[in-house]
């Protein structure tokens, strides 16, 4: 009878932590955004930049970039799943399908969301596409979507399979996906903030050397075009550098999952598929390793835009690791 009393309670502990662990992640991002976007709007207040505000002064601008900074990204999260149907053409797979194929690719999602504790096992999908792809997407840990393209089910054997599942499944558990959302919801409002302070305050400073004004707001909404397009090349920076960042530690979730060496199995699997050069060179690779080297990429600048690190540097990481 204990035992039966215990379990319950423990479950909830495990399910309560969790929740806390979520809540506490988005709570400190959004809690340094604000801090930021406060800072900010204090220094230029100080500098007097503020004086150039119509009503609603910076305060009022940094309101702006924050809602709507984040209201574009929580939509887009909130249609993930949606735009994976429509755009990659995603079927969702009936847990009950007869074809032993796609049963069995069901089965090790769903086996692997549950050695991972997930509130709800994901809908499992496939798409037609020859490129060997998987991907995990969805608002919540209870409504998310781990999708395989028919490529990966046809070039990949079964242990591979499941490495990159438990990957995905990573994602999931660790709440990726809204994560990854706040941190572009950030980089948007600083986007936003940044690029009509800088053009309201060159534009101001324009028309004090010419007392016309004819022109003026065009120049300034020219300029919040050019400072938008130039700060969301480099917040993109950042938002590809976290993604790198999330992709190591989705692998080691995939190895507790699945299993050390299936990850690293599925990996080199990858990289023979994607690059043989690359998996050449890993299979003669010794001991040392150039982590700033990727093959086939457009040096070490494009590097800066991947949101994926070079799959070798992967492999590595998880040699690494505890045993």
């Amino acid at each position: 009878m204990p035992d039966r009393v215990d379990a319950p309670a423990e479950v909830n502990y495990h399910t309560g932590m969790k929740i806390m662990q979520m809540t506490k992640r988005i709570f400190l991002l959004l809690l340094v955004n604000i801090l930021v976007m406060i800072t900010i709007t204090v220094v230029l207040g100080v500098l007097g930049i503020g004086r150039y505000f119509p009503e609603g002064g910076l305060a009022g601008l940094a309101v702006f970039s924050l809602v709507w900074g984040f209201a574009g990204a929580f939509i887009s999260l909130a249609l993930s799943r949606v735009m994976a149907k429509w755009m990659m053409g995603v079927q969702i797979i009936p847990p009950n399908t007869s074809d032993p194929t796609l049963q069995r690719l069901v089965e090790t999602v769903h086996g692997l969301a549950r050695s991972a504790g997930l509130p709800k096992l994901p809908d499992v999908g496939i798409y037609e596409s020859d490129e060997v792809n998987a991907f995990a997407t969805g608002p919540t840990r209870s409504r998310a979507l781990v999708a395989v393209s028919t490529g990966l089910l046809q070039r990949m054997g079964s242990r591979e399979v499941s490495g990159v599942l438990g990957h995905e499944v990573t994602h999931i558990v660790n709440g990726d996906m809204v994560t990854m959302t706040l941190v572009q919801g950030v980089v948007n409002a600083f986007v936003l903030f940044l690029s009509r302070v800088l053009a309201f305050v060159i534009g101001q400073a324009m028309r004090s050397r010419d007392d016309r004004d004819e022109g003026g707001g065009m120049i300034e909404f020219l300029l919040i075009i050019v400072f938008q397009i130039v700060f969301s090349i480099l917040g993109s920076m950042v938002v590809c550098w976290f993604s790198r960042q999330r992709e190591f530690r989705a692998d080691a979730g995939g190895a507790r999952l699945a299993g050390r060496q299936t990850m690293i199995s599925a990996l080199q699997a990858l990289a023979q598929l994607h690059d043989p050069e690359v998996a050449a060179a890993e299979a003669h690779r010794a001991q040392a390793f150039q982590s700033l080297k990727i093959s086939g990429q457009g040096g070490r600048f494009m590097a800066l835009f991947a949101t994926h690190p070079p799959i070798e540097q992967r492999i590595a990481r998880l040699e690494q690791g505890p045993a």
